[in-house]
């Protein structure tokens, strides 16, 4: 069997050392702050980067670099490396559709390697969940083949549920108006979200405060995972710099569904410029997203 390397982007919100105990290959996106962009040389921690946020900056962030996805591709490919490439979903970024294109042209060229590039229609540690179970399998011996095809089968099934603090973040997004984004702040509404089977961000439900929010992502995560239950042996779960409420949804987790393994990491940029402080998401898999 030829040797495989999976590869992702930065959006999957693993932490570094991750990347460095399961061997993981990532492609930066980047995104910019006053016309400085950050990413590939320079780096702001999480932290740093909400701070930022919360005191008025607004950053940008862009699609992944071709030409970068290229280089790290043919860096692979030419040590003898087949690749299993799992991309930020279409839905929210042009990402896809350029390592696409690479991909096709890297298949010409490389007759006899093996080039996979699947959107994952994912985001965040949804992705990062993903390509978590791919990492698994290619560890316990699959093939290539075996874990493209099972990605690619199973991708729909990662669910993700998600909260933010701050309706304006959203509203910038193009998410909610800014009549609703100000009614619903002075009101405290939060809304509840997910991501659809096309990969895109969208309105689920609205409750009153802060708790019952959080609370609510649990709630549909009983609704959700079905024939899952047995099945998840690990969550994960991110956050805008919320730590102790990204805790409270972990052991509400625990309690409701006895699931032992729950990884809690902070939010990155790329992810974190759309939703700001205060986001808390919830993945895992299930029947239905």
């Amino acid at each position: 069997m030829r040797k495989y390397k999976i590869i992702t982007d930065s959006t999957t919100d693993l932490p570094k050392d991750y990347h460095r105990q399961n061997d993981l290959e990532i492609i930066p996106i980047c995104y910019s702050f006053e016309g400085e962009v950050f990413g590939v040389e320079k780096e702001l921690p999480s932290k740093e980067f909400f701070e930022k946020m919360r005191s008025g900056l607004m950053p940008t962030t862009m699609a992944a670099n071709p030409q970068m996805i290229e280089e790290i591709l043919r860096r692979y490919l030419d040590d003898g490396f087949d690749a299993l490439y799992i991309v930020f979903s279409s839905g929210l970024s042009g990402s896809y559709n350029s390592a696409a294109m690479v991909g096709e042209r890297l298949k010409e060229e490389y007759k006899d390697a093996k080039i996979y590039v699947i959107d994952s229609l994912c985001a965040s540690l949804g992705e990062g969940l993903i390509v978590h179970k791919a990492l698994k399998l290619q560890q316990e011996g699959k093939t290539i083949d075996e874990v493209a095809t099972w990605v690619r089968e199973n991708k729909l099934n990662i669910c993700h549920q998600f909260t933010v603090d701050d309706l304006f973040h959203l509203h910038r997004g193009g998410r909610v108006s800014k009549a609703a984004a100000i009614v619903g702040t002075i009101i405290n509404v939060k809304p509840i979200l997910h991501v659809d089977n096309e990969g895109k961000l969208v309105p689920q439900d609205k409750v009153r405060g802060r708790k019952r929010a959080l609370t609510a992502l649990v709630d549909n995560m009983g609704k959700n995972i079905g024939s899952f239950q047995e099945k998840n042996d690990i969550v994960f779960i991110s956050h805008g710099d919320c730590e102790e409420d990204a805790n409270f949804v972990a052991n509400l987790v625990k309690e409701r569904f006895a699931i032992k393994d729950v990884f809690v990491s902070i939010l990155g940029p790329t992810i974190g410029a759309h939703t700001g402080p205060g986001l808390v998401a919830l993945f895992f898999m299930g029947d239905v997203r």
